[in-house]
């Protein structure tokens, strides 16, 4: 099967509705934060070259090189969610007839479900760091495109929440407990943070429209 950033948005919804369990809501939380880098990009592109925000020229030039990156490593993470859940899939798969059978199962489901705890981890860290750049694209960037900085700081902040609920669905069934505790308090780090920082660039925008 093609990767599935290869296919059309039509085709990436249906899958989606369909009864595959791929791709699901970790693939959809990082194509919000995919949606949220692109368009602080969009409000880049719109604000470099005019003359009257010569003054952040500069910024706006850096600011797009880091929603660029942010963006193509959370669409890389689109298809990172499905290989993991497919992984994880096959390995519920394996056989377990005999006790050596069990016990070989059982360490690779733990394994792979320490990588699934990662990824929609990993995935919340960079819809953390779409929600600060988009900060900036609020502050600077040109007036007749702020309400895409607004939409941009938004999405990423569902991207966020949304990767945190795969990560406490994978937690919950993890046997290393702390492992587990680790990654449960990395991610309500992450959360309260940005929480406080969403809502503070939402006003920002709200305050300039």
């Amino acid at each position: 099967m093609n990767e599935i950033t290869q296919q059309t948005l039509s085709e990436f919804l249906d899958k989606l509705a369909s009864r595959d369990a791929t791709p699901g809501g970790g693939s959809a939380a990082a194509i919000m934060g995919a949606q949220s880098a692109a368009l602080t990009s969009m409000v880049c592109n719109l604000t470099i070259g005019k003359p009257q925000y010569a003054e952040v020229e500069a910024d706006m030039q850096a600011l797009l090189q880091k929603s660029e990156r942010l963006r193509q490593q959370l669409t890389d993470m689109i298809q990172a969610d499905v290989d993991v859940f497919n992984e994880l899939m096959a390995c519920y798969r394996l056989p377990k007839n005999t006790e050596a059978e069990k016990n070989e199962r059982s360490q690779k489901i733990q394994a792979i479900l320490k990588q699934a705890t990662q990824v929609p981890l990993d995935c919340a860290k960079a819809c953390a760091e779409a929600i600060e750049i988009s900060q900036i694209a609020a502050e600077k960037g040109s007036l007749g495109v702020i309400s895409d900085a607004g939409v941009a700081v938004m999405a990423a902040y569902a991207g966020l929440k949304s990767a945190a609920l795969n990560v406490y669905i994978n937690i919950g069934s993890l046997k290393d407990q702390d492992f587990a505790q680790q990654k449960k308090s990395e991610m309500e780090a992450i959360l309260d943070s940005a929480s406080i920082k969403s809502e503070e660039i939402y006003q920002l925008v709200k305050n300039k429209l």
